[in-house]
Parts: structure tokens; sequence; C-alpha cells
């Protein structure tokens, strides 16, 4: 990933996912915006920042610091499928309005807005054209991509539309995203388990918009739902004490309740009557049972108007107007777009209705008792098996999903099923995921520093952009050269992407270049001990930075490594007599300590050990420890095949 040198503001700022990733590309952070007082303590805890920094609430900034780069997580109800979807009907929405205004004042070189993907679906296309209008408007050439998290090294399907423009519509045409690599990082690689899953490839590079299934077509996860149903659902009627004349009823419902025969909703509950004409067998008694053991419930679906004009508050007078044939049917009353815009509770406002005799409910329809989809049932939403690949969006106000602790196999989905009720669900063997999991999850280092209660921490992960998407972006933004000195606006430059090429060392042409199978970097090689009081750190020296090994960690905690061997592949943009300086790179840490490569020669991965292979090559570099850079680790992107990179000191010290 290329390091460029740019200034950027953050606006929406939450706990700092924008920053992370701008930084690790070059940016330099002039100060944020956030009102949440949790999200303004962490965001300042984790970047050693003063809240003086913070612009507050965006509708009330009238002016920036100039700047190259602006981004914003614009709040999102407005167009989430979540919310009502009103668009700009609602008040948040028009916090767009607020950002396009500082984005054509202060006029960056770039920008990225993340929103949730309702806002680019057909419903909300008026919205979305209005907003890119008043970008180009602005003087601004802007493209959206509507990008899931998955494809882009994150274990979670998020999807998300990002909005990237540029001053200038040259740097447009060059901005070029990497192709979607998912599956790289997986659930388990991110889970703290000891349970260690092998998932064949199956060489399969789709972009994933959904969850995953294991290698015989079973889902990876098990759903506990009432309205849904499928082979890895689990029903009311599967962990409950109902007869099979009970699941016949539960079914009917189920197969039944998304008819339009039964009412305008997605889902409609079903009356006696209904009932009956598809079983003439079933009674009244039989339904009452089912609300009995709390699988069904009765729903007062019609009403009939008898005094309408004793109605007190607007709200009622209202609903009252929305009465056909002096009939009221709370399907016609959910679906009304001014009952939603007037933001009334329909129940509660025919409750009071009925209890003061202004109307009567004239019929009675039953529904299953669970009727929200991510609630679950008995508090489970979904059970995701060690084997997932994939774990569900991570939202604020969490979800009941959690993780098995214990694996489960078998050759057919009926075996499947019962092999995951006997060994995860009846014996509990499943859990939430942790803090640090759902920070990596995000793309977070595990040790951000958060609240200390899950609704606290889960609601601002939840509500934080996936680092490494943001990252992919920030980096196709800097290899348009956009932040590159002399680009000016109107300087003609060539229109290819600037995209860092790496070169990879053959170990067999250095061993041809150094018989002695040495390569020595003579200016700090040395036979004597460093003396570290001695030393002083050369900010304008090269250092590669590189992930370490599971079984090699240890030595780097204690700082007391002394050798550390590549890969059969080693590619490197800087000369290997040019590197100087050696960080490891510990996996959900970061870096924090900093080597002195003291001889860099050509070995073998096992030498010195019986079962050494004399041809099996790699670079191996001499190293002894210099200084502990930072207090804790800090994350940083490794740019080559995601385990190297090499830049100067003082680049890393910038952070």
């Amino acid at each position: 990933m290329s390091m460029a040198d740019f200034s950027f503001i953050d606006l929406f700022a939450g706990i700092g996912g924008f920053r992370l990733a701008l930084e690790s590309v070059g940016g330099h952070c002039l100060g944020f915006s956030e009102i949440a007082p949790d999200a303004i303590n962490t965001y300042c805890a984790n970047f050693n920042e003063s809240k003086d920094e913070n612009f507050g609430d965006i509708t009330k900034i009238k002016d920036l610091p100039r700047h190259d780069f602006m981004t914003a997580g614009v709040p999102c109800q407005s167009w989430s499928i979540a919310g009502k979807n009103l668009g700009f009907d609602d008040d948040r929405g028009q916090l767009w309005n607020d950002t396009l205004f500082l984005l054509n004042k202060v006029r960056p070189k770039a920008f990225i807005f993340e929103n949730v993907k309702g806002l680019s679906d057909p419903r909300n296309q008026k919205a979305l054209e209005y907003i890119l209008a008043r970008i180009k408007q602005a003087g601004y050439h802007a493209q959206k991509f509507v990008l899931n998290a998955y494809d882009y090294g994150v274990p979670q399907t998020r999807v998300r539309i990002y909005i990237v423009g540029f001053r200038d519509e040259k740097f447009l045409k060059r901005l070029q995203l990497p192709k979607p690599f998912p599956g790289e990082v997986r659930l388990n690689d991110v889970l703290d388990s000891e349970i260690t899953m092998v998932c064949e490839d199956g060489g399969d590079t789709r972009p994933r918009w959904s969850l995953s299934c294991n290698d015989k077509g079973f889902n990876d996860y098990f759903l506990f739902n009432d309205l849904r149903n499928g082979p890895t659902t689990i029903h009311s009627w599967d962990i409950l004490d109902t007869t099979d004349r009970e699941k016949h009823i539960c079914y009917l419902l189920l197969r039944n309740r998304r008819k339009s025969d039964y009412g305008a909703l997605d889902g409609n509950p079903l009356s006696l009557q209904h009932f009956q004409a598809l079983d003439a067998t079933i009674n009244r008694e039989e339904l009452e049972t089912l609300v009995w053991k709390q699988i069904l419930k009765p729903v007062e679906y019609l009403y009939e108007i008898e005094h309408a004009d004793v109605a007190k508050e607007s709200d009622e007078r209202f609903i009252l107007s929305l009465g056909r044939y002096n009939l009221l049917n709370v399907d016609n009353l959910k679906v009304n777009r001014e009952v939603k815009k007037r933001k009334i509770d329909v129940h509660e406002v025919l409750a009071e209705l009925a209890r003061r005799g202004v109307i009567r409910c004239v019929e009675t329809r039953y529904d299953f008792k669970n009727t929200k989809i991510s609630t679950g049932l008995a508090g489970i939403n979904r059970i995701f098996l060690p084997s997932s690949k994939i774990y569900p969006t991570l939202v604020a106000s969490d979800t009941n999903d959690f993780v098995a602790t214990e694996p489960i196999d078998a050759d057919t989905i009926e075996e499947f099923r019962e092999e995951f009720m006997e060994h995860v669900y009846r014996p509990r063997n499943y859990r939430r995921i942790t803090q640090s999991e759902a920070c990596r999850i995000q793309g977070f280092p595990d040790n951000y520093i958060l609240p200390p209660t899950r609704p606290r921490w889960m609601k601002l992960i939840g509500n934080s952009v996936a680092v490494p998407v943001i990252k992919i972006l920030a980096n196709a933004v800097v290899n348009t050269g956009v932040f590159e000195e002399g680009a000016k606006e109107n300087t003609i430059l060539d229109t290819k992407p600037i995209i860092k090429r790496t070169k990879q060392l053959n170990f067999l042409d250095v061993l041809q270049q150094y018989p002695k199978k040495i390569v020595e970097n003579t200016h700090i090689a040395s036979s004597k001990p460093v003396r570290k009081q001695e030393l002083e750190v050369d900010e304008s020296k090269n250092v590669l930075v590189s992930i370490v090994k599971d079984d090699n960690v240890e030595h780097y905690l204690e700082q007391s490594a002394k050798v550390y061997y590549t890969g059969k592949r080693f590619p490197s943009s800087v000369a290997l007599n040019k590197l100087y300086y050696f960080m490891p790179y510990i996996k959900r840490k970061g870096i924090r300590d900093l080597y002195l490569i003291k001889i860099a020669r050509v070995g073998t991965r096992k030498e010195g050990q019986p079962n050494n292979d004399p041809n099996d090559f790699r670079l191996v570099f001499e190293i002894e420890f210099v200084k502990q850079l930072f207090d804790n680790y800090k994350p940083i992107y490794l740019e080559i095949w995601h385990a190297f990179t090499d830049t100067k000191l003082y680049k890393i010290l910038a952070m």
C-alpha cells in the first residue's frame, strides 16, 4: 500500500475507524467532529488526542481548517432498512446537507463518504441522485461503490455504500480498486478459540453477499426463528414440548402468513376462520393452547368505530380519519406513510381508544409470539459453527448471535441438526463474541481502548466502519497521485493509475552473486555486540516491517529475538543492502519494537537442525533489539501480500 503525505478532517468520526485507515497510508489528522460522549472519549483515548481537537456538532460548524482529504460516515438511520425509510423526510437525513455545505466551503482535494447500503436501494434512488447532484454542483466528480467488507479482508458480511470524489476529474479517472479477495480472513482466524478448523478453499473468488455453508452444502450456522424455514432453522416448537398436531398448526401459519390473501403486510396474522379454511378440524382451543405455550399470540386486528367525535388528541383524530366503512384495519394503519412520518405508535393509540370505548375490536387473529427476526428465540438469533467463514453484520444494538464452542459434522442434514441440538444447543456449548473479537471482526486492533460494559462498546463497534475497507479505498485515492507534491489542478499528468511495484528477491540470484552465501550490509554489520546506550536511532533509515509466525512470537514479546527468517518469497521496493532496521509485526497487535539488521544472508529454514533441507532457501536477518518505540502496540497496514511493509523510520514514528 502506498504512503503519501496529506492532511484530513474526520467528520462523524465515531471511534476513529477512518482515522486508523488514513493514518496507515500517510495521512495526518487536523481534527474531528463527533457529538456522542462515549465515542469522543474512546477516540481521544486511542489517539492520545485532546478533546479540543473536536469541532463538535456538524450542524454548528461554519468553517474548517484547509485540508486535503475529507471523510464522513454520515449517520445512516434515514436510509437503513432497519429504520422507517423516510429519507429526507427524516431530520437526520439533513446531515447530508451539512456535510456537503462544508465540502463546498473548504474544498479539499478528495473525499470519502460512507453510508448503509439502503441509500443505494431503489426506494432511495431520488435521495441518492440528490446527493450526487449536490456533489456535482459543488464542482466535484464522484463515483459510488457498493462493497461488502467480506470481499476486502473482513470476516463479516457488511455491505455499505461509499462515495469517493475528487475536485479534479482526472484523478477520478485514475481511481482503481483492487479485485475482491473474499475469504482471506475467516471467522475462525479472529476467534479466541482452541478449535482449529481446516476449510477447503475451492477457488471461488466471487464476492460474498450472504452467510456461508460448509463443503457438504449445509449452513455453517443455525437460525432460531419462527418466521422462516430451512434445513438449519430451529423453531419454537423444536425447543418447547409440542405435539405433532401443534407442529402441524404452526407450519400452517408459517407457510401462509406471507400470502397477500391474508393482508397487506409481509407477514399477516390468521383468524380462526382462516385456519379452518386450511384445515377444518382446527378449533379455537388448540390455538389458545399454543398461546399458553407462548408460541402464538392473539392480535386485535379489526376495529369498529363507535364514537369518532370523542377523540381527544390529534393523533387519535388522524387515526380515526383513516377508517373505511366505519372500520379500522391494523394493516392499513401500519403501512400508511403519514402515520410513519408522524411517528405514531398505532397499537398505543388503538389501545387508548378501545379503553375509552371509542372503538371496539371485532376480529382477533393469531400470529407467532416472536415476530422480530433479529431477536430470535429464547434469547438466541443465530449460532455460528467454528467452520463458518463469515459473521453477520455487527450492529450498535448488539444481536443475539453466538459462536459454538464445539464443532459438529454429519453426512445428512437430519443428522447435522441432531448433532447440533445434542452437542451444541442443549449442553449450551456456545457463547457471545468477546470485545477483542468484535474489534478484529471490524478490523480494529484487539487491544483498542473501549468502555467496560458490553452495551457501550458494542454500540461503538457496531456504529463504526470496517477499517480494512477504508484502507483499500484510501489507498486507491492515494494511488491516483492527488496528494503528490506538484499535483496541481491544471497540471497535465499521465492518466495511468500509480501503483506501487514490488520486486521479489530471487534467492538463487543472491547465491550466484555472493558465493559465500553472505549478503552483508557493511555499513551496519558488526562482529561486536551493539551497545544500545551508544546507538542513536536514525529516523531517515529504511525499516522493514514483517509479520512473525505464531511459534516465534514469544521471543519478540520478550524482545530477545536474534534471527528472523523470511518465507520463500521476499518482495521489497527497497534494495536489500539499503534496509537498516527491522520491526516485527505481532498478529492482532501491530508494531512496537525496533531492531537493528546486523547481517542479511541466505540460509535455510531449519539450518542447524537434523531435518534441515539444504535446498529450502530462506533469507535470514541477524537482528538485535534497539529500543521500544511505542508504549503500546500500534496497527499498521502490511501492504505487500499482507505480510511485509518497507518504509522510512520517520514515517513509522509519525504514527
